[in-house]
């Protein structure tokens, strides 16, 4: 007997709702802590009570709980898929490790609390190991967790619009965090970080609320002799002949390396975007570069907007949906003319300090913040989308943790060698690294280093046109598609799931998909494949069934299954010399 899920109508109001209040709360309380975490450790919210680290000491132990978050994404993704599923993973890293770290980062800001002197080691604690911890485990299984809410081949339609929403909400929370937490630490470091943790704590009870409501998967039972999945290991069974190649993780990571160079230029926002901003006069007289920061997630949200409830419904109303490599070279194209832009604003900034000695409103670097953002919708949410479509049924999860470290640990260590490699770019005239005031910036050359990130965000472009990248891309998704629907199910339970979903009511609102669907339930019970590898509907040839016992599909069916009337061009019949009828023509399908 197999497990029986009950799919929601309204996925998104039924229980999709509490899963993303989780992901809101969990990127306000990242985002908050994170930008402000620097300032805490050198003693810039409070001078008598703080770690007292330097600059680069503080810097090196953010850049290390940085790592660890963008790391233990594949241990969530091994917890989730072998261990304890989606949804017990996730309350461990929320609850287990993310709100317990939270918590400790918290008690520190407390005077004198917890002893005399300010207790380093709790700190450690917290911030290297239980929080990030949690931020992995948490940011690895919730976007998953989500999608499964919806029925992967009824509901197939729905998930592109909801990563696109679930993206959305990251950069609602994010927004939030960076506008909010910054202002309150000014006043009060702890009141700062009490906010996030209460949020967190809201969140959890109501993720646990809409526990009745969720679609929860257990995690698939790990053979003895399986092999590790990455390399393609068999696990010594014969296979079964009538059900299509999965798709491996190999698969994944390589569409995903498809958006690195997108994500290279998309992670120089806080590096060398600042640098470039930090020689312009503010805006208004107190707009600076790091507000401008939150233009990229305004923009998300807008274009985010946009793109789920008018352009792809446009799109789907009409038939067409654009590739995934389409989208890669979508987002880079525009994630180019923003570099492009910023070497455009990089040769303003020296030609008017040479003509003037003025510097250039920060302003005039919103459009390339306003560009990537809209270019992270059609690259970093369908990275997100296909990790999870595209993945083998039992490795969601860690298909998601191989998308998060393309989205941010791999272009990261490309950003770090890409600096090292062109440091002479950032030395001014005096010969050292110091480039914080615009007569230095404009003694360097940093717009070279810009020339680079638009070339390998040209590449992004060039690689995601090719046909056969296009080609290769699709055919994992097919692939994919094609295993989501073939049934594994005993012939007994074939027959219950066929009147089950007969009388679903996924299936009272008419579509074309449901349509397809319904003559797939009615003719067939079991996929046939032909030698191209092409799925058709058929009839069950069970041991039971002999020839005469045979169900015959009417050619006028064919039409109800494939969307066109069969051709016939001719058929004639002509009589051997045995009285058997010989065949001459064919039939054009």
């Amino acid at each position: 007997m197999g497990n029986e899920y009950f799919y929601s109508l309204k996925p998104m109001q039924y229980s999709v709702i509490f899963i993303l209040i989780v992901e809101l709360f969990e990127r306000f309380a990242f985002y908050g802590i994170y930008y402000t975490q620097t300032l805490f450790l050198t003693g810039a919210y409070n001078e008598d009570w703080n770690a007292g680290f330097t600059s680069v000491k503080a810097a090196s132990f953010v850049s290390m709980s940085t790592m660890v978050a963008y790391t233990t994404p594949f241990i969530g993704a091994f917890v989730s898929d072998s261990l304890f599923g989606d949804y017990k993973s996730l309350m461990v890293g929320l609850l287990v490790f993310y709100i317990p770290g939270v918590s400790l980062i918290l008690l520190t800001t407390i005077p004198n609390l917890l002893g005399d002197e300010f207790n380093e080691t709790l700190l450690t604690f917290g911030f290297l190991f239980l929080w990030p911890l949690g931020t992995g485990i948490v940011k690895s299984i919730v976007n998953v967790f989500g999608a499964k809410q919806y029925h992967p081949l009824l509901q197939s339609s729905f998930i592109e619009s909801y990563y696109v929403s679930f993206y959305t909400v990251i950069n609602v929370g994010a927004l939030a965090g960076i506008c909010i937490i910054p202002i309150v630490a000014q006043r009060s470091i702890f009141i700062a970080y009490l906010i996030p943790l209460c949020l967190l704590i809201i969140g959890g009870i109501c993720f646990l609320s809409g526990t009745p409501r969720y679609i929860r998967t257990p995690p698939r039972q790990r053979r003895d002799n399986e092999q590790l999945f990455l390399c393609g290991g068999k696990d010594g069974r014969k296979p079964n002949p009538r059900k299509p190649k999965s798709t491996s993780l190999f698969d994944i990571f390589s569409i995903c390396l498809l958006a690195v160079p997108f994500n290279v230029g998309y992670n120089q926002m806080p590096t060398t975007f600042i640098v470039q901003g930090s020689v312009m006069s503010k805006a208004f007289g107190f707009l600076d570069v790091a507000s401008l920061n939150s233009l990229d997630a305004i923009s998300v949200l807008v274009f985010g907007s946009i793109t789920a409830n008018c352009i792809y419904p446009y799109l789907l109303k009409r038939g067409i949906k654009i590739p995934t490599t389409y989208k890669f070279a979508i987002g880079s194209v525009l994630g180019s003319v923003a570099l492009a832009w910023a070497i455009v604003v990089d040769k303003m900034i020296h030609s008017t300090f040479e003509q003037t000695g003025e510097q250039v409103n920060v302003l005039w670097q919103a459009p390339s913040y306003i560009l990537i953002g809209f270019g992270e919708i059609f690259t970093v949410s369908t990275a997100y989308e296909v990790a999870f479509t595209a993945a083998p049924p039992d490795k969601k999860v860690l298909a998601s943790a191989t998308n998060i470290f393309c989205v941010g640990g791999l272009p990261n260590m490309i950003c770090i060698a890409l600096i090292h490699f062109c440091r002479r770019w950032f030395t001014n005239s005096h010969g050292n690294e110091n480039i914080g005031h615009v007569e230095d910036y404009a003694s360097a050359h940093v717009g070279k280093y810009f020339v680079v990130l638009l070339s390998i965000m040209m590449f992004g472009v060039f690689i995601n046109v090719l046909p056969w990248v296009k080609e290769y891309v699709e055919s994992i998704e097919e692939r994919a598609s094609d295993l989501a629907k073939t049934p594994s199910n005993t012939p007994t339970s074939i027959l219950r799931r066929r009147n089950d979903e007969e009388n679903s009511p996924l299936l009272l609102k008419i579509t074309p998909r449901t349509k397809k669907h319904r003559q797939y339930l009615k003719y067939g019970s079991g996929p046939i494949y032909s030698r191209t590898s092409s799925m058709r509907a058929g009839t069950s040839f069970s041991r039971k069934d002999g020839p005469d016992k045979i169900k015959k599909i009417q050619y006028k069916a064919i039409s109800k299954l494939y969307g066109k009337e069969p051709k016939i061009r001719k058929i004639k019949v002509a009589t051997g010399v045995d009285g058997q009828p010989i065949k001459v023509g064919s039939f054009d399908m």
